[in-house]
């Protein structure tokens, strides 16, 4: 993969954001963290324009990934993601995180570990979907896309 095809700035669509806890806040930060320490990212047919500038919202009852040239001046591609094609595994992956928050206060370590493992295992089956949805019109490494479906989470939060 050429050095340029990675994305280089993130932004999320704050409008719909009424609060969050600290755990959600810590995990939006790592996640955009990570991602512009280091990624994989190509938009198909635009592998010159690169790196890219990634705007992430939610429209509609979609999911959209607005993705422009590194200094926004040119919009790339929008593409749409239907939540619904997310919803289950995300309602799963909220309830197991919630579990796995209120575990570590108390539970025993095999248990958390448990929890955890299944927390890590439905991130991984959202980040695979996120992969596949994405295909025709782009093409991201695994880690991007796990830290791609954290922040598709976050934007699921309504407060």
């Amino acid at each position: 993969m050429a050095e340029n095809q990675h994305i280089a700035k993130i932004e999320l669509d704050e409008r719909t954001v009424v609060r969050r806890n600290a755990d959600i806040e810590h995990e939006r930060k790592v996640a955009i963290f990570d991602i512009l320490d280091g990624n994989s990212f190509t938009v198909n047919g635009f592998e010159e324009d690169g790196p890219y500038s990634l705007h992430l919202s939610i429209e509609d009852n979609r999911l959209i990934f607005d993705i422009r040239t590194e200094d926004d001046q040119t919009e790339l591609v929008r593409i749409p993601l239907p939540v619904i094609s997310f919803r289950r595994i995300i309602k799963d992956y909220f309830h197991v995180c919630e579990t796995y928050f209120e575990a570590i206060k108390t539970a025993s370590p095999s248990k958390i570990e448990a929890i955890d493992m299944g927390r890590r295992g439905l991130h991984n089956d959202g980040s695979e979907l996120l992969q596949e949805r994405l295909k025709e019109k782009a093409e991201t490494d695994f880690d991007t896309a796990r830290r791609l479906f954290t922040l598709m989470c976050v934007l699921h939060i309504r407060g």
